[in-house]
């Protein structure tokens, strides 16, 4: 029998619990081993709630998704153009530091054909609608859209991978260097936005 008050939705939370523990690679390491003995139950008995490893990955990765869209919309809202994109990345920082390990489950991409991650990749939409609508001020033809949320988030993911695992070691303000590539690439969208509406325009 199932542990009293025991459910999927106590397992997967006791899971994101050991994986903001875990650090940086709390999502890597974590194991159903681990989630067993918090949870106070043998790993068999942990099947009668998710159905496999990638099951509860694919769970965490979900709530992970869904928490950090929330984070990025209520930062974001009411603002537009460069204030939009500051205040979305600053978000995202600050998700990252506090919740390093959810931070990296928010990374895992859905399989195109496997119907399992149908709801991982209706999150991720929802993601992008959300850095859709801070990009919307800086009139970016559709076509490019795409484009400059993959130029944003793998900027700001590079610095912040860098910066949670260490990699600055000089000591100079990373502040400062954040603040700066924010501006780089916001002044980037800008350029190609206007440059785009040119040539929309003759």
């Amino acid at each position: 029998m199932p542990r009293v008050g025991l459910n999927r939705a106590a397992v997967v939370a006791t899971a994101i619990d050991l994986v903001d523990e875990g650090g940086a690679s709390g999502f890597a390491d974590l194991t159903f081993a681990a989630l067993a003995a918090r949870a106070g139950i043998a790993v068999p008995s942990l099947y009668k709630h998710v159905t496999s490893f990638a099951d509860l990955r694919r769970e965490i990765a979900i709530d992970s998704v869904n928490q950090l869209t929330s984070v990025i919309s209520a930062a974001s809202t009411g603002l537009a153009g460069r204030d939009a994109v500051r205040a979305m990345a600053d978000a995202v920082r600050a998700f990252a530091h506090a919740h390093p390990g959810r931070y990296a489950a928010t990374q895992v991409a859905p399989r195109p054909d496997e119907p399992l991650d149908r709801a991982l990749a209706a999150a991720g939409a929802r993601t992008i609608e959300v850095i859709a609508a801070v990009l919307r001020g800086f009139e970016l033809p559709p076509e490019l859209t795409i484009d400059a949320i993959r130029v944003i988030r793998s900027s700001l993911h590079g610095f912040i991978l860098l910066e949670v695992g260490g990699g600055f070691g000089l000591p100079d303000d990373l502040d400062r260097s954040f603040a700066l590539l924010v501006e780089m690439v916001t002044v980037g969208v800008e350029r190609i936005s206007a440059e785009s509406r040119a040539v929309a325009t003759g």
